[in-house]
């Protein structure tokens, strides 16, 4: 009697919420929380003023799209996901682009991705995606959006036609013409539909939004506005007239490419950290998103969708301009834009080989040796050693940090030495070791960042975050600058650090299932979202693992406020340097604020 009591109590005290039949996830790739205005992106400023307004949000770090793709996808941290980067270490080689094979894939490929979800049973992720969940209970299910994180969010069965996945490499053939295909297989029916409704039935290349531009010449001054175009029109003339004619509650993940791929390619400040990713072309790039978003909303209320349908409107990551100076890097040799001395692409790997004398040897190149000085990895990734077969080191170049595995049996060995190094050079700001190498000074392990858990794939032996600072400006979120290990120059995107900055994205949402006008002040994370979407649809993802974000319930109508702490951990010092974490924390879990050294990380100069 006592504890049907008590479970009647607890059923009280759950709060009352409309269920939706239908969500949308709008994921803006890489769009920073305070770029959001009413000028640039009049729908995003409108859901969040009527809405819920997620004031205190969080990506997960490493802050890559990669990992929080599948955050969305799973509502579990990397611990559990395996995703710790954009580019992880596999332990067979598996094609990365064009012909070529590799240890070190580029998971934001779907080649790639569908290779690495097979070498580990067709489930990279430790679980089942929501995606896939809901499918299996019944809903209308699609992703659509850029290739790699559309993908990963139905990963089970790349072929199976039951979700609608397009992504920017569907209909296109694989590069080495053998006749597979980089999207998903989409059934005879959707496709026939997409090309009397658009007249193509492949993805549009992004064109001048694709060029990168180099050294001598500056990127791209375009948004990617026909690319998104073409989705949208897959979304609303397609994807959502055949949910509504279907009857069934939906769920729909639209994955939009801009700001991110703009942020990156961006030719507005060749080689100069201002106006860095807050010029003309890059708030081009957010109110493309936003149009899209407003298309989307329009479609919904056409086809009578509206009222029953919740709209979450979040990013993946934050995003900084790119910084490429170095006072103490061997590597920082390269004249890049105006820069007599900037850092390469694989600066990382070339200092420690430099500094250790190995050789070094590029896994997207069929291990050819790299010359040192002058040569550099092509993807910045690299393997170490004197037999690349049996490489003592192999660190993965990913922007704004890089993942550095130690396949040597002498691992415990090299681990402290590889540390006194990285805490010589100007560019590092905070270091995080495996649990399983010490407790190493100057370090934090990765369980206090959260990266150990149930995951499959191989767990990097030490994390390093690069520097990150203010260029100086009102609101430093909007104008930070990061080093960082990509081939873009000085003056381009780039994220992936604890910055602040990089951990703040823009998170809101609106529907029956939220508050309308509510400002949460509470933290909230990438991995919340997806839990609170599981909830919202009543689904429940079979997935693996114990790193789990929350309910948002406090969001919802009848939620009460959620009390949250805030903490500074900090390491054992070595050389006057200890690794620092802010955290918030909402019972047992845990949010990563920013982290490094202090002073060399934006967010921790008022260090609590």
């Amino acid at each position: 009697m006592i504890r049907r009591i008590a479970f009647l109590l607890a059923l009280a005290s759950v709060p009352a919420q409309v269920q939706a039949k239908n969500v949308l996830l709008f994921v803006t790739d890489g769009l920073r929380a305070s770029a959001v205005n009413e000028a640039d992106a009049p729908t995003m400023s409108e859901i969040r003023a009527k809405g819920v307004n997620f004031a205190n949000s969080f990506s997960v770090f490493p802050t890559f799209t990669m990992v929080n793709a599948s955050a969305f996808a799973t509502g579990h941290h990397p611990g559990d996901t395996g995703i710790f980067a954009n580019t992880i270490l596999v332990p067979n080689p598996i094609i990365t682009d064009a012909r070529r094979k590799s240890i070190t894939p580029f998971l934001e490929y779907d080649p790639a991705l569908r290779e690495v979800n097979a070498l580990y049973g067709g489930s990279v992720v430790n679980g089942e995606t929501l995606i896939a969940a809901a499918q299996r209970s019944g809903y209308s299910t699609a992703a659509i959006g850029k290739h790699g994180p559309t993908a990963l969010q139905d990963i089970a069965d790349f072929d199976r036609q039951k979700t609608i996945v397009i992504d920017d490499a569907t209909g296109v053939p694989f590069p080495g013409n053998d006749g597979r295909m980089q999207g998903v297989v989409l059934a005879p029916d959707v496709e026939a539909a997409i090309l009397q409704a658009t007249g193509i039935a492949r993805s549009p290349a992004r064109r001048a939004n694709g060029e990168q531009g180099n050294c001598d010449t500056p990127g791209t001054k375009v948004a990617n506005v026909a690319q998104e175009d073409w989705f949208t029109k897959v979304a609303t003339d397609v994807v959502l007239p055949r949910f509504k004619a279907a009857d069934k509650p939906f769920f729909l993940v639209f994955w939009s490419r801009d700001p991110d791929g703009t942020q990156h390619n961006h030719g507005d400040s060749h080689g100069q950290l201002t106006p860095g990713i807050n010029g003309p072309t890059v708030r081009a790039a957010l109110t493309n998103a936003d149009n899209v978003l407003r298309r989307l909303r329009e479609s919904l209320d056409k086809l009578g969708l509206a009222e029953t349908t919740d709209i979450v409107v979040v990013a993946d990551h934050g995003f900084s301009t790119i910084a490429k100076e170095s006072q103490t890097s061997g590597s920082a040799t390269l004249q890049c834009a105006g820069m007599d001395r900037a850092l390469p692409q694989g600066f990382l790997a070339l200092d420690i080989a430099r500094e250790f004398g190995m050789t070094l040897y590029d896994p997207t190149a069929d291990m050819a040796p790299i010359k040192i000085p002058g040569g550099f990895p092509r993807r910045g990734d690299a393997v170490l050693g004197t037999d690349p077969a049996k490489p003592e080191m192999v660190v993965t170049a990913n922007g704004g940090s890089d993942l550095v595995f130690l396949p040597s049996p002498a691992r415990k060995k090299l681990a402290p030495k590889i540390v006194k190094f990285l805490l010589t050079q100007d560019y590092v700001s905070g270091v995080f070791v495996d649990d399983a190498l010490g407790n190493i000074p100057g370090t934090l392990p990765l369980s206090a960042i959260g990266l150990i858990g149930g995951a499959k794939t191989t767990r990097p032996a030490i994390i390093v975050n690069f520097r990150s600072f203010s260029t100086g400006c009102e609101n430093p979120l909007l104008c930070a600058a990061e080093i960082a290990d990509t081939p873009a120059v000085q003056g381009q995107g780039m994220h992936g650090s604890f910055s602040r900055a990089d951990t703040n994205n823009f998170m809101t949402a609106i529907g029956p299932s939220f508050k309308a006008g509510y400002v949460n002040r509470a933290p909230s994370s990438n991995a919340d979202i997806a839990m609170t979407i599981a909830s919202i649809l009543d689904i429940k993802p079979r997935s693996g693992g114990k790193l789990a974000g929350r309910v948002l319930t406090e969001a919802m109508p009848g939620g009460k406020d959620v009390t949250f702490t805030r903490t500074t951990v900090a390491g054992k010092p070595a050389d006057g340097l200890a690794t620092t974490i802010l955290v918030q924390q909402v019972g047992k879990l845990r949010y990563l604020e920013a982290g490094g050294f202090p002073g060399r990380t934006l967010g921790l100069e008022g260090q609590r």
